[in-house]
């Protein structure tokens, strides 16, 4: 088993309760790690951190918050850091996707897409660094998509927010990597969410076959697989890379 260095590290998770950030939260008890997790839907969030807490015994921190609202995020980086007294990682996860025509996106679609997909990202970065660098390392992977790299048509506002997503990593990775902190992304494809369920209105066995015809592996990925390359950027294994933009997707993108 390849060791990954993570027990005791405090890892910060947005957009948790379900899916993909569930997946990396479950994945990061595992390795021992302790984890302060977020989502707005408070019922929900709570009964994860609950299942969390008894299938692996990690201590886990669940606060609601809103990843728009600047003082919620405030609210929710303070608590992480006086329960566990620093931060470790944190994974940029909490997104939804909006795909629409340029002549159909108005102007409160893209504040509401910059708002949750790069603004939040931006701020929980700036308020974890800091700690980060106290404590001498640090690890971020921001969650975008394939979409970011080579957009399709009727792909906005998520394919340019997913690109300043990936710019805003190699910009930061480049300017903390004197300081230890390694920043990456995560090019998503078609990986198996809760959005996904919502999407498929009826059989969902049959709803992944149609979409992965898409894909070169001729499936959807998993949530768990996604989950241990999200735990491998942020080990000690992955301790030389940093501005990367993964794809993971099943060699579906035409961007490498």
């Amino acid at each position: 088993m390849l060791e990954l260095g993570l027990g005791g590290k405090v890892a910060i998770i947005t957009g948790a309760s379900q899916g993909l950030g569930r997946a990396c939260a479950d994945r990061f008890a595992v390795e021992g790690a302790r984890l302060a997790v977020c989502a707005r839907r408070k019922d929900v969030l709570e009964r994860a951190a609950d299942e969390i807490r008894r299938a692996t015994g990690a201590e886990v921190l669940a606060q609601p918050a809103d990843v728009t609202r600047p003082d919620e995020v405030e609210a929710f980086v303070a608590a992480a850091v006086a329960r566990f007294g620093g931060v470790d990682i944190l994974v940029n996860n909490a997104g939804t996707s909006a795909a629409a025509g340029f002549e159909q996106v108005d102007d409160r679609a893209w504040e509401a897409d910059l708002e949750l997909k790069l603004m939040a990202a931006v701020r929980f970065c700036r308020l974890v660094i800091p700690h980060m660098r106290r404590r001498g390392a640090g690890r971020i992977i921001n969650v975008t998509t394939v979409g970011g790299k080579a957009p399709a048509a009727r792909s906005l506002p998520t394919s340019v927010t997913r690109a300043a997503g990936i710019n805003l990593t190699k910009s930061l990775a480049n300017e903390y990597a004197v300081d230890h902190i390694l920043v990456n992304t995560v090019c998503l494809g078609l990986v198996k969410s809760a959005q996904w369920e919502r999407r498929a209105k009826g059989d969902l066995d049959a709803y992944y076959r149609d979409v992965a015809r898409r894909v070169p592996l001729g499936r959807v990925g998993e949530a768990q697989e996604f989950a241990d390359l999200v735990a491998f950027l942020a080990s000690e294994r992955a301790a030389y890379i940093t501005g990367t933009a993964i794809n993971f997707d099943g060699g579906m993108s035409a961007a490498v």
